[in-house]
């Protein structure tokens, strides 16, 4: 007796049996329906097995170059090759945290929420990722929730002891839990186990800064500086300590080479609104201001973007008043002390220009 099965009107597919070749092939009806279905499953099983391979082969190539991507700052290539790599293969976790760091780098608020669920499927599929955990504690930090930073980086560091990335944004965040000095301490050893540690020198003069040592924060901004790999922090971080001192031309250098590495940082603007309203240029601080607080733009709803917004009503009104502009003066000092009422000298220049208890008028 011969066997055959087809599929819907197929040709036969196997004949397990030879016989005479008057007989009927088996169809997938009948009695023998049962096996017809194995055989067809056992086929699809071969093929999901002799395809599974090309597919993770496809899915590494698409994460490298998703990587050379990110690397070049093609962000919008990097997005595209990581889904296609995820398309292949969902559970591949690596192509998960490149794609959280890509959203990640857009320096969006719409899309941190997006990074951040990347790399915390990346850490649920594989959480020896050490790199996801890093991005990670940067999205708290970013958020304001310095414990879960540091239970991050804690746990990186208990797999990998010593990484001086890992050692170096712990210090900070301990200096953001109120530890200077642990901070200092932290990115001195980050330093010596990689001399090239631009950004420990950064968390160092924060920490200084927070210890009220300014002289030492300056030596240690400088020192980054002659790096290269300078981000724009160490520059808007630095200029302010060179207004202070009246070394406006070094500042407004200093802004302007921070807009040059990111455009889109509100920092940098302030930084000029600063240096101009120190100077005198009132329109000048008014046209960077705009840029700091352009009409509905939204900020992070964390207290180091609410205190950016302070300053830069608090510049708002510095101009405005150096312009005689009375009522938008009131409005924007008014504006700045709602969002930090510890900022006295708000209040006192809204006195100054008869605003009844520090009180901004109500247009």
């Amino acid at each position: 007796m011969r066997w055959a099965f087809t599929l819907r009107g197929g040709r036969p597919l196997a004949s397990p049996l030879s016989g005479s070749s008057g007989e009927s092939d088996l169809e997938m009806t009948g009695g023998r329906s049962l096996y017809n279905l194995n055989v067809a499953l056992r086929l699809i099983a071969i093929v999901f097995l002799l395809l599974a391979p090309l597919c993770a082969e496809d899915a590494a190539a698409r994460v490298q170059a998703g990587a050379d991507h990110l690397q070049r700052g093609d962000l919008e290539g990097a997005i595209r090759e990581c889904k296609a790599a995820l398309a292949a293969d969902p559970q591949y976790a690596a192509a998960h945290m490149l794609l959280g760091q890509a959203y990640l780098a857009q320096h969006s608020v719409r899309m941190m929420a997006e990074a951040k669920a990347e790399l915390q499927q990346a850490l649920d599929l594989d959480p020896n990722l050490l790199w996801a955990r890093f991005y990670l504690a940067k999205i708290y930090i970013d958020l304001g929730q310095n414990g879960k930073a540091k239970e991050q980086l804690e746990r990186g560091l208990k797999n990998r002891p010593e990484v001086p990335h890992f050692l170096s944004l712990l210090g900070d965040v301990d200096r953001k839990l109120g530890d200077p000095e642990a901070s200092i301490e932290l990115n001195r050893k980050a330093l010596a186990r990689d001399p090239s540690m631009t950004p420990a020198h950064y968390y160092v003069a924060l920490a200084y800064l927070d210890l009220k040592n300014e002289d030492l924060a300056i030596r240690e901004l400088e020192t980054a500086l002659a790096s290269q790999y300078v981000v724009p922090e160490i520059y808007l971080t630095l200029a302010p300590l060179y207004t202070q001192r009246g070394r406006f031309s070094e500042a407004e250098a200093l802004c302007k080479k921070a807009i040059a590495l990111d455009a889109t940082r509100p920092e940098a603007y302030l930084g000029l609104a600063r240096i101009y309203n120190a100077k005198g240029s009132s329109d000048r601080a008014l046209s960077a201001l705009k840029l700091v607080l352009p009409e509905g733009k939204s900020f992070p709803a964390t207290a180091y973007y609410q205190q950016l917004q302070s300053d830069a009503y608090f510049e708002l009104g510095r101009a405005y008043q150096a312009k005689r502009m009375k009522a938008q003066a009131i409005d924007s000092y008014g504006r700045s002390l709602e969002l930090d009422t510890t900022r006295e000298e708000a209040r006192r220049q809204l006195e100054k220009l008869g605003s009844a208890g520090g009180v901004r008028l109500v247009q």
